[in-house]
């Protein structure tokens, strides 16, 4: 669902390969048997595009947090068990990190039953702990806050810590080389304008895109905006005079180093990469649902701010695009996320360990 997940699930895969170990992601929806996952991805997809207001009504049904009994994900994710129970057996696996919440849910399910031998550690990786995420089968959650890891806790029964966001480390790097390329394409289309990054994820998905890209360019920004594989949202931008519309960048570090802020509508991965590499990050016009909620617990927790209106979009950026302290204030906010923590791929590797030596005293 989109590219978060699978680039944390890449970076856990090259830590562990960078120290030896043996790890391969796995897409729980290609698990899933009838071709189901393909409908629920182009499900998700055609909804948070085109009818924003049924993907909100799923998310208060299925995934809001809250007391009340309502659907679980657990009866779609089982069906691919069996699945996921051979993959296990024929690679030997350790232990289990799901990274997207139907994942939870199925890991969640088999431990509960004693159908997977090996632990399941489940990777948040949203700022909102909706409750898909939980199911008190799991071993163990690792998580991006305290606050998160205790909600956990209390939800499930079962043990939660924080780990930090998981980001590759080219993005808080003191030297990226690929920024001075950025700055001069910058420099190049909007001398002397502040580059702001508008993200729209893997799927080019936002609200009223054009009305802000139009905002900004007429204030003196340079608009860069990450259209990902939305090729008609990327041509619709490229005729804006003072736009620039991207679709795939492979260079993210050098990019977000290189920008001045990010105004961001999921408080997904590029939020978090934005964090890392010391950019201000702004949410505005989120897309309904969790990025809703994440944005606002981003904000709540210090290191973004929120935006509700075009007055305060512009406020923001005016102090957070230019040297002084709320820029350097709220940089160090974000950057304070990375630090302090375990590292998630330790964590996980840790429990294995123990979960291991139990096995050999029995």
């Amino acid at each position: 669902m989109g590219a978060g997940h699978d680039t944390v699930a890449a970076e856990l895969v090259r830590r562990a390969r960078e120290r030896g170990d043996t790890a391969q992601t796995v897409d729980v929806l290609a698990l899933l048997p009838y071709g189901l996952g393909a409908v629920l991805r182009c499900f998700y997809r055609g909804s948070v595009r085109h009818f924003p207001w049924a993907y909100a009504a799923l998310y208060r049904l299925f995934l809001r947090p809250g007391a009340g009994r309502r659907p679980s994900g657990t009866p779609l994710a089982r069906l691919a068990g069996d699945r996921l129970r051979e993959l296990a057996a024929r690679t030997g696996a350790d232990v289990v990190v799901p990274v997207f919440h139907l994942g939870a849910q199925l890991t969640g399910h088999l431990r509960d039953r004693g159908l997977l031998p090996v632990p399941s550690v489940v990777l948040v990786i949203d700022f909102e702990l909706h409750r898909q995420w939980l199911h008190p089968g799991n071993d163990h959650c690792l998580c991006l806050t305290e606050e998160a890891a205790r909600e956990a806790r209390g939800n499930t029964g079962t043990p939660a810590e924080t780990c930090g966001p998981v980001v590759a480390p080219e993005f808080s790097a003191g030297h990226v080389p690929g920024a001075a390329q950025w700055r001069e394409t910058f420099d190049r289309l909007g001398p002397g304008r502040p580059a702001v990054v508008l993200s729209a994820g893997a799927w080019g998905v936002g609200s009223h895109l054009d009305a802000t890209v139009r905002l900004l360019a007429d204030h003196g920004y340079l608009p860069v905006v990450l259209c990902g594989d939305n090729q008609r949202l990327r041509r619709t931008l490229s005729g804006t005079p003072g736009v620039l519309a991207l679709g795939w960048v492979t260079d993210m570090p050098g990019l977000l180093h290189a920008a001045r802020a990010l105004i961001d509508n999921a408080a997904g991965q590029t939020a978090v990469q934005a964090l890392a590499a010391g950019l201000p990050v702004v949410g505005h016009r989120p897309i309904p649902g969790h990025g809703a909620d994440g944005v606002r617990r981003m904000a709540a927790l210090g290191v973004s701010e929120v935006a509700e209106d075009r007055t305060a979009l512009l406020e923001a950026l005016a102090r957070l695009t230019a040297p002084g302290p709320d820029r350097r204030r709220r940089i160090a906010a974000g950057r304070a996320l990375f630090t302090g923590n375990a590292d998630a791929l330790t964590l996980v590797t840790d429990l294995a360990d123990a979960a291991r030596a139990d096995v050999r005293r029995r």
